[in-house]
């Protein structure tokens, strides 16, 4: 059974940096992509960030060339690199599982919130 845990969300200024990270319990293995998710409040759920089993990596428009999402398979570990924040980039972050029985997995989220 996989399982995610998310860490590293906090308070920071606008312009600021956080690195978050999302441990897996479980079999890597079984995991065909994992991704960073965000809701804002009154907001759906968006897609952040993406890296597939070979590497490849997506973003969302609105991070692009500030976020960088990378993963350590040796410490079974995904993070979010987030530089330049902005007050829009508030919001519960989500680490992502998709496996590859198509099932998705989800962490209980962290909180960032980007000060003006």
């Amino acid at each position: 059974q996989v399982q995610l845990v998310e860490s590293g969300g906090g308070l920071v200024q606008a312009g600021g940096s956080l690195r978050l990270s999302c441990v897996v319990s479980g079999s890597m293995f079984s995991i065909n992509a994992m991704g960073w998710y965000r809701q804002a409040p009154g907001k759906q759920r968006e897609s952040v960030a993406s890296v597939t089993n070979g590497g490849i990596t997506g973003y969302a428009d609105s991070v692009k060339g500030r976020f960088t999402i990378s993963r350590e398979n040796a410490k079974n570990t995904v993070y979010l690199q987030m530089n330049n924040l902005k007050p829009d980039d508030t919001g519960v972050y989500y680490c992502n599982a998709v496996l590859w029985s198509s099932l998705r997995r989800w962490g209980q989220g962290t909180q960032v919130t980007v000060s003006t």
